[in-house]
């Protein structure tokens, strides 16, 4: 399986940038990290194996992104500047990782998936940037960081802004009317995953509806147990990706 090492200084958040990608050819996937992990972490966890054959078959090719959370959801900053760090990382990836995606494959399609917080990642970007993805697989993860759950605090501390707003899937989906973007979304091809034990469980289901209620196709897929560890992952990326 061929594997890139790839660093680079990221003007858009003024510090050094890394990522792996594997294959040379196919439908280019974005695959965020989980929540403070790496862009190795799925290789280590043999996640990157288990979609093996598709990418040596030059089925995808899978760009593994890092994450900066330790620096805005989960930093001590003030909430405000939490969710400006989270913004700037959107527009790393928007700004520089998907036209570095563009000039190393040509296909036309791209996905954004993740596994829990990186769920969260591939979901929110998509859903705001539909003319820019064809497909996205949220696995394991939570679409509202304001709501406090049982081991999950509200990433915010009680502050909510426009800015959140427009960063919580749960909270921006079910305002959509724009048609022009609904009918961009209805497109998009849409699969979330979660584990029936999952304590993100009614949050996937409140982004279920919200979409059932716009008239947008996507798949909501409940796995038994809490289904939110690599071994669960290893399995989900064969069948959805």
């Amino acid at each position: 399986m061929e594997r890139a090492y790839h660093k680079w200084f990221s003007p858009t958040l003024n510090r050094n940038m890394e990522m792996l990608v594997f294959g040379r050819e196919g439908i280019p996937v974005v695959f965020f990290p989980t929540r403070s992990a790496h862009f190795y972490d799925f290789e280590n966890w043999r996640v990157i194996d288990a979609m093996k054959d598709r990418i040596e078959t030059g089925r995808i090719q899978v760009y593994c992104v890092d994450s900066i959370d330790s620096e805005s959801f989960y930093s001590d900053a003030p909430p405000p500047c939490r969710i400006a760090r989270h913004i700037q990382y959107e527009k790393y990836i928007l700004d520089e990782v998907i036209p570095f995606i563009r000039t190393q494959n040509k296909e036309p399609g791209l996905v954004a998936a993740g596994c829990s917080l990186g769920g969260y990642h591939a979901v929110n970007i998509a859903f705001k940037h539909p003319t820019l993805f064809t497909k996205v697989v949220g696995m394991s993860a939570r679409y509202d960081l304001t709501q406090p759950l049982p081991y999950f605090a509200d990433l915010f501390d009680g502050y909510f802004d426009e800015n959140i707003y427009f960063n919580m899937p749960n909270h921006f989906v079910p305002g959509i009317s724009d048609q022009g973007l609904l009918e961009q979304l209805r497109r998009m091809d849409i699969t979330l995953v979660i584990g029936r034990e999952d304590t993100f469980l009614d949050n996937n289901r409140h982004l279920s509806d919200a979409l059932h209620q716009l008239d947008v196709p996507h798949q909501l897929y409940i796995w038994d147990d809490e289904a939110h560890r690599p071994r669960y992952w290893r399995q989900m990326v064969k069948i959805y990706l």
